[in-house]
């Protein structure tokens, strides 16, 4: 479920060679990308707030917004829930992925995230899914994500602004795009998010 669009810019091929000439608010900044969705309320809204809410972390710089994927929920019965907006942000970082991971709960807390059951409905989840090609099996912040590399609601829309970048340990996204479902996980033309200025 390979995606292309010539709408959709993507950031420079090498991801490792970002560069913003104007960006002097960061020092030695590294590379995370992060996986947002939500299924209750105004969804895009809430996304939309989300990147906002990164981009205004200090330390924190949003370098590239994927377009919107709707998708059904994932690990429940089909129609027990509404199904969620998904988007995938690039940014540029100084935190360390602890207080990363600190800002993105933080997010997900300003828009009144519940944790009451596993795969349950949410206003917002916003998930760390690769930082800077670091492994980790902290249990608190496992890096890459888990479960990245099954779940083409979150590669659909990073290959779509960073079509070369490789999940760590797993291989090029492109790659695993093709080889999960994509049934259930569609581009929404209509609906856009704003990368902030």
């Amino acid at each position: 479920m390979t995606t292309s669009d010539p709408t959709v810019q993507p950031v420079p091929a090498s991801v490792a060679d970002w560069v913003d000439a104007a960006d002097t608010t960061l020092s030695n900044p590294k590379r995370a990308v992060i996986a947002l969705g939500s299924n209750l309320g105004n969804r895009l809204e809430t996304l939309q707030g989300a990147v906002d809410a990164l981009e205004d972390t200090p330390g924190v710089r949003v370098k590239a917004v994927s377009p919107v994927y709707e998708t059904e929920p994932w690990g429940v019965e089909p129609g027990t829930q509404p199904s969620y907006f998904n988007a995938v942000v690039l940014v540029r970082t100084t935190l360390p992925p602890g207080s990363l991971l600190e800002r993105a709960h933080a997010v997900e807390e300003a828009f009144e995230r519940v944790r009451d059951e596993r795969w349950g409905p949410r206003t917002l989840d916003v998930d760390i899914v690769a930082y800077q090609g670091v492994l980790s099996d902290d249990p608190s912040l496992t890096l890459p994500h888990p479960r990245v590399h099954e779940r083409a609601f979150v590669l659909a829309p990073w290959h779509d602004i960073d079509p070369a970048a490789e999940v760590p340990g797993h291989g090029p996204v492109a790659e695993l795009l093709d080889e999960v479902p994509g049934q259930g996980v569609e581009r929404r033309a209509d609906l856009e998010l704003r990368l902030p200025e």
